[in-house]
């Protein structure tokens, strides 16, 4: 996949970095690999293939679920900057 100027500046802006513009072309060309690969793996076969979490057998022993510490909320909260209804309050990123 060719990615253009234009489409490398959109993607620095949605993701809220600087590019310098003599580095622009290193990573157009690192991008241009990983969308490539990404491809490459979207066309392989994998018909009759059943999805899998974990390609080993084994299955680690789990411990019992039971709480082993107690419910700090209130302390925490009581030196967080902002804090409404017992929720963090944190400032808008995402304009």
């Amino acid at each position: 996949m060719s990615l253009g100027a234009e489409q490398l500046e959109r993607l620095a802006a949605l993701a809220r970095l600087r590019i310098d513009p003599g580095e622009a072309p290193a990573l157009k060309d690192a991008l241009e690999r990983i969308l490539g690969l990404a491809e490459e793996l979207a066309a392989a076969d994998t018909t009759g293939i059943d999805p899998l979490a974990n390609p080993l057998d084994a299955v680690q022993p789990l411990r019992a679920d039971t709480v082993t510490e107690s419910n700090r909320r209130d302390a925490f909260q009581a030196i967080a900057p902002a804090v409404e209804d017992g929720l963090y309050l944190v400032p808008r990123v995402v304009e």
